[in-house]
């Protein structure tokens, strides 16, 4: 039978169980990736509340007097 193993993450390498990663230089390679997506998912909810703010403004702004 095959032993018990996870592939590593970011290259797809068997690896040990307790682990996800098979080197450090993978680790290295999923930080960054983190450190994007979070990044990335900071810009995106700024955008968001960016647009809603924008949105409740100028319908304040054109509801006649």
């Amino acid at each position: 039978m095959v032993e018990d193993h996870k592939h590593c993450v970011v290259c797809g390498k068997p690896t040990d169980p307790d682990k996800t990663v098979c080197s450090l230089s993978c680790e290295e390679i999923l930080n960054r990736q983190q450190k994007s997506m979070k990044r990335s998912r900071l810009i995106m909810m700024l955008i968001f509340v960016i647009l809603f703010i924008f949105i409740i403004v100028t319908s304040f702004l054109s509801q006649p007097t």
